[in-house]
């Protein structure tokens, strides 16, 4: 064998145990139609569903997951391992797709959102999924959505059916002061996002709507992350403390990107973490 050959080796091991790991035991349920009901979205958008294949006895907590990409980037397929992830520890992993920016603003991507949180209480027991257990979590864009759907009653969730909400590096927490001193431009299709209406920056900011009737809330932000995160989150954190005052911000050592790729990693503390979270 040769001596770089013998380099590989590990990490090809390493990489055969992820594979095996994270493909086996779960059942994957792809593309359901969730949204083709939602009036004015040309298109469909569609989740996938990870389950554990072995029966359980009981229903289990349901996490719907939603991934970010600066609200104008990115798919549900890129993060299947890590609704396997899920799925191995003892519960149900939803991934809904969202329409992206410029087609649609925040305003119709949180609707797409708050649509997946209700199909998902409506149907989700046919797949062994507990529909009183419903928790959310989002990374950067994913974290603001899930936050917003929740938090502002105008999506129609009714915030009782929301067991908690993870939030993995949110980014626009509070849209509406970043917006104040960063007027949006066509770069990053953010005036497609957020318009130029100060009045939607507002109701753009989960932080305009924390309450006694906000579910509890699990926070993990990268102290490398960008500014804009990380201040967001602690003027959100200290509106939180005024009904949830236990509930601290778990600071992780890493940038705003690896906050997600960490969940790759099947063995990543993060999931035994938000286990207990949904389990206490």
């Amino acid at each position: 064998m040769s001596l770089k050959i013998k380099r590989l080796a590990p990490l090809l091991t390493i990489f055969i145990m992820v594979t095996f790991f994270t493909s086996c035991a779960v059942k994957k349920t792809k593309n359901i139609d969730y949204g083709s009901q939602i009036q004015g979205i040309s298109e469909s958008p569609t989740l996938h569903i990870y389950a554990p294949k072995k029966a359980l006895k009981n229903p289990q907590p349901v996490l719907i997951f939603v991934y970010g990409g600066n609200w104008n980037s990115g798919k549900k397929e890129i993060y299947g391992s890590i609704g396997r992830n899920f799925a191995h520890h003892d519960m149900v992993a939803v991934l809904p797709d969202y329409t992206k920016s410029p087609k649609v603003s925040y305003d119709e991507m949180a609707r797409e959102i708050a649509t997946s949180i209700k199909w998902v209480k409506e149907n989700i027991s046919a797949y062994g999924g507990n529909p009183s257990q419903i928790y959310l979590t989002g990374h950067s864009a994913g974290g603001h959505l899930v936050a917003l759907a929740t938090m502002n009653p105008s999506y129609g969730i009714d915030q009782k059916d929301i067991k908690g909400i993870i939030l993995n590096d949110s980014a626009g927490l509070d849209m509406e002061s970043y917006l104040k001193k960063n007027p949006p431009t066509t770069s990053q299709d953010y005036l497609s996002t957020w318009t130029d209406d100060p009045e939607n920056w507002k109701q753009a900011s989960p932080i305009n709507f924390i309450t006694a009737q906000t579910p509890k809330m699990k926070i993990y932000t990268g102290e490398k992350s960008y500014e804009s995160i990380t201040s967001s989150n602690k003027a959100f954190i200290k509106e939180l403390n005024k009904f949830q005052p236990d509930v601290k911000i778990q600071w992780l050592d890493k940038k705003h990107a690896a906050m997600v790729t960490q969940l790759f990693w099947p063995w990543n503390d993060r999931y035994e973490e938000i286990s207990q979270f949904m389990h206490q």
